[in-house]
């Protein structure tokens, strides 16, 4: 009786994975992005602001952690870290406009969309939720599927 060997073929890549890594790396750039305009705005004055200058610097840091685990996670772990740097995200974007918009600002500091960065900021830091909430979806939807 002869017997068959059949090479394996590797699999492809389905949509759904496809745009999961688009999301990935998307909202690791726009974390990236968040955290780093924080620090620039740390070492060009913000750090002479009370308590609004270190926020600004552990914001930079918690960016930076959550990009590292935004980009390294492994699938299972990818909606978690998707969800912590969407909340994150969504955070400073209310900080953002609570400095805009409650009179007196936030912890005594008032914002303007006029300000250097904040339109760049305020753009960046929505896609951000957006991106890693999507991404948080579709890495939940395809822990369904495994599971």
């Amino acid at each position: 009786m002869a017997t068959s060997h059949v090479a394996a073929v590797p699999a492809t890549h389905s949509g759904r994975d496809l745009v999961g890594l688009g999301l990935r790396v998307l909202g690791a750039a726009l974390l990236a992005a968040m955290a780093g305009i924080h620090v620039y705005l740390y070492l060009n004055g913000y750090q002479g602001v009370p308590t609004i200058g270190v926020l600004f610097l552990l914001n930079g840091i918690g960016g930076a952690i959550l990009t590292i685990a935004v980009s390294g996670a492994p699938r299972r772990f990818l909606g978690v870290a998707g969800l912590l740097g969407a909340l994150f995200e969504l955070g400073t974007l209310a900080a953002l406009v609570a400095a805009i918009l409650i009179p007196g600002g936030l912890f005594g500091f008032q914002e303007s969309v006029q300000a250097f960065l904040v339109p760049t900021t305020l753009a960046v830091e929505s896609a951000g939720v957006l991106v890693l909430a999507a991404l948080t979806g579709v890495a939940g939807l395809a822990g369904l599927r495994r599971a």
